[in-house]
């Protein structure tokens, strides 16, 4: 059903509660919704900058001004999806593996039929929020597709010896059978990197990459081509928002210049129409070293990017 928002000429979107988009609380829903929209306020998985716990709430406030109408796809999104703000998941900032087991316990447990998207948090956040979905999914065997956008592979085995850190989600879940390396994409990797060995794991159990380099030479194609591989097979977006050249998004914790503009990344997730998704994160914004709310605006937009590739599914 339809999404009901205020009307921005008697109540404006700088009044009034704030949840993501102006879109009515979880709980003041009636029926099912598509999309639950969830903050994690956590950052202990951090190797640089702290602060993107402050994400969440950061993101939702950028989001008052977002509009319901897509412009490229000729799509009113809101009127094709149900969605909502579930609020934030708790948290335990002192013990990231608990923290992230409670977290995937309760976004599993969000009503039947949303699929979560998740504002971070770093990215160790996707650990929990990727395994939910899946989860949610049935527990596809073999484990979903994944498209990631990112300026890191986050394939790491630990850091400080510590294995739930932002530098390792995405190791555990394919250690685990959430994630299914040979249908992962990774866009946007870039250099300098600690040293040739962070590659290895990625490549060696089949994790597609397309570096940022190779980007600027192919395009958006193998974007599409992935969309064609999967053919309709569940599959999660994460999208951590270091991958955005720092000019275009100041505000994250470890970033890596010579990025996606806003309308490169933009355009990428257009190219993914036709996915079949059943969740997604945005990740890594901290507001503390943001810039006149670029980067918190940016998310926000991205994540709209997102239910727009799933409310043109509904046709």
């Amino acid at each position: 059903m339809p999404t009901e928002l205020p009307d921005s000429r008697v109540s404006p979107r700088f009044a009034g509660l704030v949840t993501f988009g102006r879109y009515p609380r979880l709980e003041d829903t009636n029926g099912p919704v598509d999309w639950a929209v969830l903050g994690v306020p956590y950052d202990t998985g951090v190797s640089y900058r702290p602060g993107t716990r402050f994400g969440p709430r950061a993101i939702r406030d950028a989001s008052q001004y977002l509009k319901r109408y897509h412009l490229e796809h000729r799509i009113d999104v809101l009127e094709r999806l149900s969605l909502a703000d579930a609020g934030d998941a708790p948290v335990k900032p002192y013990h990231p593996k608990v923290c992230l087991d409670l977290v995937c316990d309760w976004i599993s447990r969000l009503p039947e039929g949303a699929k979560p998207m998740t504002l971070g948090g770093d990215h160790s956040v996707s650990y929990a929020a990727v395994k939910a979905a899946w989860i949610r999914a049935a527990s596809p065997e073999g484990g979903i597709a994944t498209l990631h956008f990112d300026s890191h592979l986050d394939t790491v085995d630990s850091v400080w010896d510590e294995k739930y850190g932002h530098a390792s989600p995405f190791i555990r879940l394919i250690e685990e059978g959430v994630i299914d390396p040979s249908r992962m994409l990774t866009v946007g990797i870039k250099g300098p990197m600690t040293n040739g060995a962070d590659l290895d794991y990625a490549e060696q159990h089949g994790v597609t990459i397309l570096t940022h380099d190779e980007w600027t030479r192919v395009g958006n194609t193998p974007v599409r081509d992935f969309v064609k591989r999967l053919d309709g097979a569940p599959c999660y977006i994460t999208f951590d928002i270091d991958c955005i050249d720092p000019v275009y998004a100041p505000g994250t914790g470890t970033p890596a210049v010579g990025g996606f503009t806003s309308y490169e990344a933009l355009s990428l997730l257009r190219a993914a129409q036709g996915l079949n998704l059943v969740g997604a994160d945005v990740v890594e914004v901290l507001p503390d070293r943001d810039l006149n709310q670029n980067t918190a605006l940016l998310a926000a937009h991205v994540a709209f990017e997102i239910f727009a590739l799933d409310a043109l599914r509904t046709d």
